[in-house]
């Protein structure tokens, strides 16, 4: 037996009897009247949050749906451009391109279809800016050195960076999908476009019409954690420090849905090379959830 189907069936087994089995007592309950919309701030994220969720709600006859805030454009771009700066925003330009068309690749594998892939296109580093000092008044990304979504393939080119702009893009994705779940990043994460998305989500879904759940996960905690880094089969994932008094919940993953996770993060490829064994150790037997953002 593997060992990570190993350690999921002992989690179950241990779970009192007429008990919600884990990954029903972290989230709802997952079946074909579901509608799953992962918040994904960058390419991979959603990977790293939620890849188990994903298969899980397509497997059981629902609909899941991932909205990418940003594209990657801004995040170590430096070390994927090899030292080149020279045309840097256009650069910078193309590894947004680049980390859209690996999402679409790793979503994919996830079983996620084309139709339900959307891109926002905002910018990589700017999200806080945009909930802030920039609700009206455009933001130039310092990477790609424009003023609005440059992507012909994204959501809604040529939109501006705008925190009103976001929001009523936020809106219209929620109009689309009508997610009855909503996974998104805590406030807790360290990461500014991460806290900036998980308000977003927040704030919109407040307002949204028809009710639905939101769960909230963590993938920055500072240096060391997750801990081990690589790659661990059977090894869940521990909290991180920065969710204590949240109470995260695990959702345990199947090996084949542990499997397929790998196969979707290796397709980020750009982001291999840089930080392969931070996303690595995301891959385990476990999904970490809590119902407080």
């Amino acid at each position: 037996m593997r060992p990570s189907l190993f350690a999921a069936t002992i989690l179950l087994a241990l779970a009192p009897l007429g008990a919600p089995a884990a990954e029903d007592a972290a989230l709802p309950p997952l079946d074909a009247a579901t509608s799953l919309l992962v918040v994904s701030p960058h390419p991979d994220d959603e990977t790293l949050c939620c890849a188990g969720v994903i298969q899980r709600v397509i497997r059981a006859g629902g609909r899941a749906s991932v909205v990418w805030i940003t594209s990657g454009d801004g995040e170590r771009s430096s070390l994927w451009l090899g030292g080149d700066w020279f045309n840097r925003a256009a650069k910078a330009r193309a590894l947004g391109a680049q980390r859209m068309a690996e999402a679409r690749a790793a979503s994919t594998l996830l079983g996620v279809p084309p139709a339900a892939q959307l891109f926002l296109g905002y910018p990589d580093g700017g999200l806080r800016p945009l909930l802030t000092d920039h609700r009206t008044a455009p933001y130039e990304s310092a990477f790609t050195r424009v003023a609005a979504v440059p992507y012909p393939d994204a959501r809604f080119p040529g939109h501006p960076y705008t925190g009103e702009s976001l929001e009523r893009d936020f809106r219209a994705v929620l109009a689309l999908v009508r997610p009855s779940l909503i996974l998104a990043p805590s406030q807790r994460d360290t990461h500014p476009d991460h806290r900036a998305a998980g308000l977003l989500a927040m704030a919109a879904s407040a307002r949204y019409g028809a009710p639905l759940a939101l769960r909230y996960w963590i993938v920055h905690d500072g240096e060391g954690w997750p801990s081990p880094r690589g790659l661990l089969a059977g090894v869940p994932l521990t909290p991180a420090a920065c969710s204590r008094g949240l109470d995260p919940l695990p959702f345990v993953l199947y090996p084949a849905e542990e499997d397929r996770a790998l196969l979707a993060l290796q397709a980020h490829r750009t982001q291999m090379r840089v930080m392969e064994p931070f996303l690595l150790a995301f891959v385990r037997t476990t999904e970490l959830f809590s119902a407080r953002p």
